[in-house]
């Protein structure tokens, strides 16, 4: 048999077993009041850091989203703006052209009607000129056929216009009728 006073039982706490947990109790405390409390407040402050970050990301988010939403309607309003100043410029270049256009016509309307009155007014010379040198030949080829002279105006100038009224009417009965 064994003796009573030399078993170890392992269930039973000894000596050391006291000491051991008397220092385990003295680091948990320290551990518990020194340690742990700012670790636990850094890891805080990171958290709450971190909560803040996703925070202003998110705020940062939808400032971008509202500043580019803010710059497509910029950019459609300066689309639609470009567009009307666009049509105004066709719409003002159309009238200029028409206007043009109108003042061509106007100058060309001119033009044309001071030609005719020009042409006129070089015809009527033309005739008058022609009168006086037909009728003075007239008169000195009547002279010299009937062997008279014909020196009185009145006379040279009735027989210079009954011949050349007998000339147009001649000439107004050969033209083709229109």
């Amino acid at each position: 048999m064994i003796p009573l006073e030399k078993t170890n039982n392992f269930l039973v706490p000894n000596g050391t077993f006291w000491v051991e947990l008397i220092a385990f109790a003295i680091m948990f405390y320290i551990l518990a009041k020194y340690i742990v409390p700012p670790i636990n407040r850094a890891m805080t402050a990171r958290q709450d850091a971190i909560r803040k970050q996703f925070t202003d990301l998110d705020q940062a988010k939808a400032d971008a989203q509202s500043a580019e939403e803010e710059f497509r309607a910029q950019i459609a309003d300066a689309r639609h703006e470009a567009a009307r100043i666009r049509e105004e410029a066709r719409e003002q270049g159309a009238a200029i052209i028409a206007e043009m256009r109108e003042q061509a016509q106007a100058e060309a309307s001119r033009i044309v009607e001071h030609a005719h009155s020009q042409l006129e007014a070089d015809r009527q010379q033309a005739v008058t000129s022609l009168r006086a040198e037909v009728g003075s030949l007239a008169t000195d080829l009547a002279g010299r056929i009937v062997g008279e002279a014909l020196e009185d105006q009145a006379r040279q100038s009735r027989v210079v216009d009954r011949f050349l009224a007998d000339l147009e009417a001649q000439e107004s009965a050969q033209e083709p009728v229109k």
